[in-house]
């Protein structure tokens, strides 16, 4: 247990001494939401809950495209 508590303070003092890097940290953050919730929004839509009512119909649907394809 005593290792993980190093380990945490070593990481714990280098963030609390950074300055540039917070910074760094907030944009890579706010990349990060953009990306994966800003865009799933807008270009990802749910595509199987739009055209099929019941799981059943989903599962066939999605069989059909991976086994049967053309």
């Amino acid at each position: 247990m005593n290792l993980f508590k190093r380990i945490w303070d070593l990481y714990y003092d280098g963030f609390r001494a950074m300055t540039v890097g917070k910074k760094l940290w907030v944009v890579i953050l706010i990349k990060l939401f953009i990306i994966f919730f800003v865009l799933k929004l807008f270009f990802f839509p749910n595509f199987l809950n739009s055209r099929f009512q019941s799981d059943s119909e989903k599962g066939d649907y999605v069989r059909e495209q991976l086994i049967i394809r053309e």
